[in-house]
């Protein structure tokens, strides 16, 4: 097994060598080539994706998990999409970010290039598989990917509609390889790479997340999980905060930036929660909430410790009544995973407090913590949502999977 994973990991860099110098045309024609077959293909993939989805079901795989599985028409069509809109995107690669000249005549600039092969290991969404060969392809990067064994079929498809591409347009077609075993003995060895991988980005779960971390001889982006909030202040347009809720918790339940907590402000809550309430449970959604939130909301379950924890990923949502924004702030810094939080008033004071309070990588007012996304932030499509603080925080698009090079012009000086 270790010797596979090596033989990937040799391929990889090898192909890395040779990817980081190819041109963007050449490298945007192969986007838009594999947008074109996935889009003829459309019918073979969902094919392969229902043996997926018939053992998903089989195994007792919940349904916001079976949601994640899915791939149809539109989720296709969306994919081609943000393939397009990546190639359509300015190339990062040679950009040069900043340029000095030194007193003795030396032109110090420093220029992004690729990270290098990018191991990326997720869970359930084969979606993923496309989004990141197209992010990785354009910014020059190498991939070895390694899905959940639940998508298996699903991503070995996918992955080899693209080395068909790959071949077809001249590029190494090793620059995207799968782990295909199914093993977790292949991820540690993959995480013992050190020699070939240069970065590994794991995205799913806290359980996958921290695995990874504690693991990894490889340098390691962290993409954290989802436990997202909506805070509903006293100066709040409630008709607007009924809607704002309502979309963060149920437009897609079933991903990261998908609201898990609801905080709201004391003095109207006895007007706002039999409202949101309602809303909430139409669209079958269970809530857990503290005492004060139960004594308007009599059909809400009790809310423990362990929920404000939660990234359900499930119409379920945990509610809580707070004094004030600075009780908001400190609950969400407390319970939160640093990654999209949300605040609805019509106080601009209160607004700023709580975006200079909140520690997260996207903060809103008056807006969804869904649209926490690659492909809404004008990215095109994003490798997954950093919570980091080191190189890149938030939606990792093309610029952030990159990093930087010092290239030097000189006329002959020397070092006295």
């Amino acid at each position: 097994m270790l010797e596979k994973v090596r033989q990937i990991g040799e391929r990889a860099k090898q192909a890395s060598l040779r990817l980081m110098a190819v041109a963007t045309d050449k490298k945007n024609m192969f986007l838009h080539r594999l947008a074109e077959k996935i889009e003829r293909d459309v019918q073979e993939i969902i094919k392969v994706n229902s043996i997926d989805l018939e053992r998903a079901r089989a195994s007792g795989m919940s349904r916001a998990l079976l949601d994640r599985l899915e791939l149809n028409p539109k989720r296709i069509q969306d994919m081609a999409t943000g393939l397009r809109q990546i190639a359509w995107l300015p190339d990062p690669v040679g950009e040069v970010v900043e340029g000095t000249r030194r007193p003795n005549g030396l032109l110090v600039t420093r220029v992004r290039v690729p990270l290098g092969v990018i191991a990326i290991i997720y869970e359930a969404r084969p979606n993923v598989t496309i989004d990141s060969i197209g992010l990785g392809i354009k910014s020059g990067n190498v991939l070895i990917l390694r899905g959940s064994s639940s998508t298996l079929n699903s991503n070995c498809f996918l992955v080899e509609e693209a080395r068909a591409v790959l071949r077809e347009c001249g590029l190494p077609e090793d620059a995207v390889q799968i782990l295909d075993s199914g093993t977790h003995e292949e991820v540690q060895a993959l995480l013992q790479l050190r020699e070939f991988v240069d970065v590994v980005i794991p995205r799913g779960g806290e359980e996958l997340i921290r695995a990874v971390v504690e693991n990894a001889r490889v340098p390691v982006i962290e993409t954290g999980i989802g436990n997202c909030h909506v805070y509903v202040d006293a100066g709040a347009d409630l008709t607007m905060a009924e809607k704002i809720v309502v979309n963060a918790k149920t437009q897609r339940p079933s991903v990261c930036n998908a609201c898990e907590t609801l905080l709201v402000h004391e003095t109207i809550a006895s007007q706002f929660l039999p409202q949101v309430g309602k809303a909430l449970t139409e669209k079958g959604v269970e809530i857990r909430g503290c005492e004060k939130t139960r004594r308007f909301l009599p059909q809400a379950l009790e809310a423990t410790e362990d929920d404000w924890y939660r990234e359900y990923l499930d119409l379920i949502i945990a509610v809580r009544v707070v004094r004030d924004v600075d009780e908001a702030i400190a609950h969400i810094n407390k319970y939160g995973s640093r990654h999209s939080e949300a605040i609805v008033t019509e106080d601009y004071s209160v607004a700023r407090k709580f975006l200079e309070g909140v520690d997260a990588a996207a903060v809103y007012v008056n807006a969804s913590t869904r649209f926490t996304d690659g492909g809404e932030f004008g990215m095109g499509a994003e490798i997954g949502i950093s919570t980091q603080k080191l190189h890149a925080r938030g939606p990792m698009g093309l610029r952030e999977l990159t990093t930087s090079k010092f290239v030097v012009y000189g006329s002959g000086q020397i070092r006295e």
